[in-house]
């Protein structure tokens, strides 16, 4: 089978597409025969050598990608309530593995993979598992007893567009920090108030998630004794003025990603591709997520 790996971090051009062996699952994994895998920020700083620097990529050759969604042809002993031939979307939460989800194969322990409903496509599910799961587990994080009002940044990224929605379930009121093109979208997703920068922010916040990895002007807005969410755990600010500061580390969980989906199919979360794009072209994918300007995921497909 292909896989799309690095031997070593650098450009989208340290990108190569490998013949390996088509991996067998062990106990409490499946098989899943990739029909669509997004391409992440995560993936760009895997590819450039970010984890690489900070200890926690040490392996020669990694593999890339975190999303999938494809049917399951294989399933591992224990592995009762998942059958050959289901639609699923899962995520692979892990960095130093010499596999990931750039390939015509991943496995994946049960508890990553959730079926899709009727109504979601392949590309479009591969969208969701690393996104709304990190959105949904950093609003666990804040404390909604500390107040009401939370800043967004990066609204209109990845992350932020499934923040907003997921915490106006929760009933926060949200401010999302984004460009204008998205003050529109923005506000029919439900946020009260869209701005374009901080000045003047400060101190008016009881929580905010960072999702656009500011840190200190984000950090600046949050008020005394508030809650500060990062998306980079090896990247937060020190705490200060009584602030809680905290990142999410994204795990997988199946059945919060089952209710992630749901919500999708009801139209309450937002799907957005930016295009596709065949995996041998992945080096591509990687430059036009480097040129910014993109609303929703490219995803790779066979």
């Amino acid at each position: 089978m292909r896989a799309v790996v690095i031997d070593w971090p650098g450009g989208p051009e340290s990108l190569r597409v490998a013949v390996v062996p088509v991996p067998s699952p062990g106990a409490g994994e499946v098989r899943v025969r990739v029909a669509a895998a997004a391409v992440n920020p995560v993936d760009v700083m895997t590819r450039s050598g970010v984890f690489h620097r900070v200890g926690w990529i040490r392996r020669r050759t990694v593999g890339l990608g975190w999303d999938v969604a494809g049917v399951v042809d294989e399933v591992g002993p224990g592995v009762g309530d998942m059958t050959p031939g289901t639609l699923v979307a899962g995520l692979r939460d892990a960095l130093d593995a010499p596999l990931g989800t750039y390939a015509d194969y991943v496995i994946l322990p049960a508890d990553a993979v959730a079926p899709v409903p009727d109504g979601i496509d392949p590309v479009a599910a591969s969208t969701m598992p690393l996104n709304a799961l990190t959105a949904d587990q950093a609003l666990d994080l804040v404390d909604p007893s500390r107040g009401d009002s939370l800043l967004v940044t990066g609204a209109a990224g990845g992350v932020g567009g499934y923040v907003v929605p997921l915490a106006l379930e929760r009933g926060w009121r949200v401010t999302a920090l984004a460009r204008e093109r998205d003050r529109e979208w923005l506000l029919a997703l439900g946020a009260s108030r869209v701005v374009h920068h901080l000045d003047g922010e400060k101190h008016q916040y009881d929580a905010a998630i960072d999702a656009a990895d500011l840190v200190a002007p984000t950090m600046a807005a949050v008020r005394d004794g508030g809650d500060f969410v990062g998306v980079q755990p090896a990247f937060v600010p020190a705490a200060e003025r009584g602030v809680r500061v905290q990142a999410v580390a994204v795990r997988r969980d199946a059945a919060r990603l089952g209710k992630l989906l749901a919500l999708a199919v009801e139209g309450h979360l937002p799907l957005r591709v930016a295009g596709t794009l065949p995996l041998a072209q992945a080096a591509e994918a990687h430059r036009r997520l480097e040129a910014g300007g993109s609303r929703g995921r490219w995803v790779l497909v066979p």
